[in-house]
């Protein structure tokens, strides 16, 4: 049988919880402080590279959109290959990206893109399989200027007299900001079940990313009901 938190009376359990209550608090005032950091980070100008979008060639300002800053995720793309070899965790980022939060953040003059070092055409359809409907551009003209790494990175840009900064940018785990899963996870009594967790023995885990996809497609191509969202033609 799968372990069980232990169990204790009513009031035990209140007096934990408040323990582990003022240690979230803290944690979330030392996130404010370099959230503070952050904002005061400088910024470094981009030179000018070229992009292709749904409406052929365009700008890196042009991604704006007419707005005053740009969240752009390099999405990692292996070029020529079929829909189920791409990337699943940027698969799973980009999944929870929705019209609804990009949105939200265009209320605060902040637009949201996907850049890829892959033919357009390419990412195109990828993004229709998906069914999502985000500006995804092509960065094969830009060089390196707009590279991955080892990663998905998730950059941010400001647009200012008529030139493009760099004003931060993440990878890695820093992209987990982008992943309500993760956090919902976070808050249940397995966590994200993976195994580099610090969790009591014999509770479930797999190696990280693991449970990223399923009978070979990540899982963000599957509804609730277990059938195909949709299938490659």
């Amino acid at each position: 049988m799968t372990p069980v938190p232990r169990i204790v009376d009513g009031n035990e359990w209140h007096r934990l919880r408040q323990e582990l209550l003022d240690r979230e608090k803290a944690h979330m005032r030392a996130g404010d402080a370099v959230a503070a950091a952050r904002r005061r980070l400088p910024m470094t100008p981009k030179e000018p590279v070229e992009l292709v979008g749904a409406n052929g060639k365009v700008t890196l300002h042009d991604a704006f959109e007419g707005r005053k800053m740009l969240l752009a995720y390099l999405f990692m793309w292996n070029r020529g290959a079929p829909h189920h070899h791409q990337c699943e965790g940027c698969t799973h980022v980009i999944s929870q990206v929705s019209t609804a939060v990009r949105a939200y953040l265009a209320q605060r003059d902040v637009t949201y893109a996907v850049f890829s070092r892959g033919p357009y055409e390419e990412l195109a359809r990828y993004r229709d399989f998906m069914g999502w409907t985000m500006q995804w551009y092509s960065t094969d003209r830009a060089g390196d200027a707009l590279a991955t790494r080892t990663g998905g990175d998730l950059r941010s840009f400001l647009s200012h007299e008529g030139k493009v900064f760099l004003t931060y940018e993440t990878s890695g785990r820093g992209t987990e900001c982008g992943l309500i899963t993760l956090r919902l996870l976070d808050l249940t009594p397995y966590g994200r079940q993976e195994t580099w967790e610090d969790s009591p023995e014999g509770y479930p885990q797999t190696t990280a990313g693991d449970w990223w996809e399923r009978d070979g497609r990540p899982v963000a191509q599957w509804t609730v009901t277990n059938e195909p969202v949709a299938r490659q033609k």
